[in-house]
């Protein structure tokens, strides 16, 4: 048997995007299962989110841009990111 603790979850950012190639990636946060509600409503489409400016981008339907990149909306109300239950 084993005394392991789960590992502690960082502070959530400001600005967080899922684009490996964005400069507002973090792998340690998106091990993690994370959470965006969205003027209170529980959003599962989030590509990224900035509290601070509050808005949030999401993909515009299968559109795609012409280097193959989905097309997304930026939605501005009040984001609030947390961590999901595992």
């Amino acid at each position: 048997m084993t005394d392991e603790t789960p590992a502690e979850k960082p502070p959530l950012p400001d600005h967080l995007s899922t684009d490996p190639r964005s400069p507002h990636f973090n792998g340690d946060v998106l091990r993690h299962p994370v959470g965006i509600r969205f003027n209170g409503v529980e959003k599962t489409n989030v590509e990224e989110y900035c509290v601070s400016e509050g808005w949030i981008r999401v993909p515009a339907g299968p559109a795609k841009d012409r280097y193959g990149n989905p097309m997304t909306l930026k939605l501005k109300g009040t984001v609030e990111p947390y961590y999901r239950d595992a």
